[in-house]
Order: C-alpha cells, then sequence, then structure tokens
C-alpha cells in the first residue's frame, strides 16, 4: 500500500461511497476535515491499487482511529504502514476489523468493544409509521437540561467508556450537535419523548446515532416515528440513502418496520489507552 496524495482525493471518494454503509466516518470526516492535518478528525489515506483499480483503502485519523476498508485483507501491508503508530480504535466492518485486530496482536484492554448488526435503506423505501399529533423539533429548542441528561444516560447504557466522565461528554455531546444542527428531539403534543440524531452527514447519505427513548415511554413507538421523521426531513433535503448500527433487538425492531434491512456487523473497538503498533 502507498500514501495517498491530495491528486487521489476522487479516487477514494469513489471507492468509499461503493462501500458507503461501513464508510461514512472516515468520508465525513474525510469531507470535513480533509487531508491537511490540524484536526483530532483529520484522516490519512494508504491506497492499494492493482491493475489500474484501486482495490483497498486504509484510513487512519490524526487522533489514531483505524478505518479500514480493504476486502482484499491485506492486513500484513495495514500493518506496515501502523509500526510505530499510537492507535485509540478501530471501526469498520466487523470481519475486517477482526482481521486487522489480530494481525496487530492489540492486547490492551478496550474501553468500548461493540459488534451491533449495521442496516441500510434507500430512502425511496422509507416507510414512515403514524405521526399524527407528533412533531420534530430542533436540538437547540428543547429543554437543555433535560437532552443533557438523555445523553448521558444514552451514553452509560449504550456506550460506557471506563473513567469516562458522561455528564461532561454529555455536555459537549449536546453543544457539538446543536452547533452542527444534527439531532432533533420528536414531541407528543407539548411533551418532548424521544431524541434522534445523525452522527455523519453527507450530501448524499446520513448515518443513524444517538437515538434515545427514556425507559419508561419505551415500547410506544416514540423511535421509529422520530427516525423516519427526520429521514424524511434529509430526504426532502436531497439525502439517498441511511445507515446505521441498531444497539439492540428492541431497536432492530424499530428500524426494520421503517424499512431498513440488515446488511452484515459493524465493530466498534475503542482502547482506554492509545496502542503503539509494534513489529
Amino acid at each position: 500500500m502507498i500514501a495517498a496524495l491530495d491528486a487521489d482525493r476522487p479516487a477514494i471518494e469513489a471507492f468509499l461511497k461503493q462501500h458507503i454503509a461501513t464508510s461514512m466516518f472516515p468520508l465525513s470526516n474525510l469531507r470535513r476535515f480533509g487531508m491537511a492535518g490540524g484536526h483530532a478528525r483529520a484522516m490519512r489515506f494508504w491506497l492499494r491499487w492493482q491493475a489500474g483499480w484501486l482495490t483497498d483503502v486504509l484510513g487512519v485519523s490524526q487522533e489514531g482511529i483505524v478505518f479500514p476498508q480493504c476486502p482484499t485483507g491485506c492486513w500484513g501491508d495495514a500493518k506496515v504502514i501502523l509500526q510505530g503508530r499510537n492507535v485509540k480504535g478501530i471501526l469498520g466492518d466487523a470481519t475486517q476489523v477482526a482481521g486487522l485486530r489480530a494481525v496487530l496482536a492489540l492486547s490492551g484492554d478496550p474501553g468500548l468493544d461493540e459488534i451491533e448488526p449495521l442496516y441500510a435503506l434507500s430512502l425511496n423505501d422509507l416507510v414512515v409509521p403514524d405521526v399524527t399529533g407528533f412533531r420534530l423539533v430542533p436540538l437547540e429548542d428543547a429543554p437543555r437540561k433535560l437532552v443533557v441528561g438523555w445523553r448521558r444516560a444514552y451514553l452509560q447504557e449504550v456506550m460506557p467508556m471506563p473513567g469516562e466522565d458522561l455528564a461532561m461528554t454529555a455536555v459537549k455531546d449536546i453543544v457539538g450537535y446543536i452547533s452542527a444542527d444534527t439531532h432533533r428531539v420528536l414531541y407528543d403534543g407539548t411533551t418532548p419523548v424521544a431524541m434522534t440524531g445523525f452522527n455523519a452527514v453527507l450530501p448524499e447519505a446520513v448515518q443513524i446515532g444517538g437515538v434515545y427513548t427514556p425507559p419508561a415511554l419505551r415500547g410506544r413507538g416514540q423511535a421509529r416515528r422520530a427516525v423516519a421523521l427526520h429521514l424524511a426531513q434529509a430526504r426532502a433535503s436531497g439525502v439517498e440513502t441511511a445507515s446505521l448500527f441498531a444497539a439492540s433487538p428492541q431497536a432492530c425492531t424499530a428500524y426494520e418496520a421503517i424499512g431498513f434491512r440488515r446488511m452484515g456487523d459493524f465493530r466498534i473497538l475503542i482502547y482506554q489507552a492509545p496502542q503503539v503498533i509494534y513489529g
């Protein structure tokens, strides 16, 4: 594999779009933060070409998150590239993450290691349930204390990281979501009942993340209403496809009800302390 140049960016984007359901994070990072550095999520890429065709792309963010999109399984090449680097985590197709992790011989204790069902949907096939009496509002228009509390509860339930200050992280996340205008709150009349959002956004695709319904309100279809209404808004702005990884069987049922179909598994592997890759 060879280091990518800025001139390779169109080829990288085209390749990642061919695998968009498992490439939303690196593709979104590339579009927002580029390849020149200067931001934790700025990207560097290494490419494998065969007979003039791009076959594999290994992306690494400046903060040390690795995003393998390597269908040929060129893990030996990837290890050479990563030697001496600090790796904070690996995100992507579950099989590819497992293959890369094994070759890198990562032995540290991951703070988060989740394999979740991966779903995709063409928004032409979106099924919007009955939303009579419901409406979505921008996150900034919802009670700040309430949504910060919801976010903290979400982190505790779905993405607990040992040693993390969940209260501080929740506040930081909500401020970021408001700034990026990526999240919405579902109201039943005048009562907020659920939160939904996009954790990666492109003009043509979105990735759903951070969906939360308080335990006392679950089992009433609130999450599917929130997600469906948000996706309908995205479709109206020109977005064509959506993807997500589901955190529970109940979430799978909710997403399948609005048209999502399973297409594999996504793995999130994040280490408490960065791991140094040795030869």
